[in-house]
């Protein structure tokens, strides 16, 4: 009996210094994820071979720098470089809000790929629910200062068919999308009031819809007119369908970015959003988009101060976008994080 016990304690010391060496030691948190917030050091790990490749899981890069050197490493990062008419879609804030990503953080990154600041309009009213005003609001905002700006719906909207989708047969962006033939959705990573957060995911669906494809997807493709009412899942699952459309139409010529500063609780389509109650994160990339929120919001769950913000994503069962993101296949959960600075 005595020899039985001494050989299971040496066998479990052994797992245990094995785990350590390799950094497999999986730690799986609320949101789903057993891989983060493990942070691996990008010089450490290029000494050993990339397993993150040989198994297909996507790579996210992470820089705790949240300005526009760091901005600029990330996506060099990534390896994929942008060419051709590059698209930078972002969010322009309604006016009120002081969250959105700041022109000065982004303009070494949109000069340097000779890019155009998209945007859609809004079916909510405020500002940016009419062309003319959204115009406005962007030269308001900084964003004509530093770049051309396109809002992509100013004429009209085409439709994009959905592969898989549950809700969802096509989805509406605006007409002059095929303009561009290279996307960077950069996108700014906070709460949402409806989606619980905003990511990639959602600046690929509500971002890139067109007014009525924002009715579209948050009905469940019910209207093009009436957006509020329908269901809550049924939204969240919406635009994930909805983000794969542009995902499809753009593969290989597409790279994502989010920005996690100024963490409220609401969007920048808020123009009177909740003070954020956690401090700056940093700034991750992919060619994922699955991974990357993931990672992201692994990273909210893993901070000390993240109350709040993780309320706000269960209160609106939030996750269930990346979940049905990536059951039809727009991405993978499971990543590999890996640090840049």
């Amino acid at each position: 009996m005595k020899k039985i016990k001494i050989k299971t304690l040496i066998l479990s010391i052994i797992v245990f210094y094995t785990l350590i060496i390799t950094g497999c030691s999986p730690q799986k948190n609320q949101s789903g994820s057993e891989n983060a917030p493990m942070v691996i050091n990008l010089a450490q790990a290029s000494e050993r071979p990339n397993t993150s490749t040989q198994s297909n899981t996507p790579l996210v890069y992470m820089t705790k720098n949240i300005n526009s050197e760091g901005l600029l490493k990330v996506y060099r990062a990534l390896g994929l470089t942008a060419a051709g008419k590059v698209a930078v879609k972002i969010s322009t804030g309604e006016p009120g809000n002081k969250h959105f990503l700041a022109p000065s953080l982004i303009k070494d990154l949109v000069q340097q790929v000779n890019g155009t600041i998209v945007e859609c309009n809004t079916v909510y009213g405020g500002r940016r629910s009419s062309t003319a005003a959204h115009y406005q609001v962007a030269r308001e905002h900084g964003f004509s200062a530093i770049a051309p700006v396109v809002i992509l719906d100013e004429r009209a909207d085409i439709s994009l068919p959905v592969t898989g989708g549950k809700h969802l047969k096509e989805n509406f962006v605006g007409a002059r999308f095929t303009e561009f033939n290279f996307h960077i959705v950069l996108s700014h990573f906070k709460g949402h009031q409806m989606g619980g957060f905003g990511g990639a995911l959602k600046n690929l669906s509500i971002g890139y819809a067109s007014s009525a494809g924002k009715s579209w997807i948050h009905s469940g493709g019910k209207s093009k007119t009436r957006p509020w009412g329908g269901a809550q899942n049924d939204f969240l699952e919406s635009m994930a369908e909805a983000a794969k459309t542009v995902v499809d139409a753009n593969r290989g010529r597409i790279l994502y970015i989010n920005v996690m500063n100024h963490l409220s609780v609401d969007c920048d389509c808020s123009g009177n959003p909740a003070a954020p109650t956690m401090a700056d994160i940093g700034i991750l990339a992919s060619l994922d988009p699955v991974a990357l929120d993931q990672a992201c919001v692994d990273l909210v769950y893993a901070a000390r101060d993240g109350r709040d913000l993780i309320q706000r994503i269960e209160s609106r069962n939030g996750i269930l976008t990346i979940d049905h993101a990536q059951r039809i296949g727009l991405g993978n959960k499971t990543y590999r994080l890996e640090s840049i600075d």
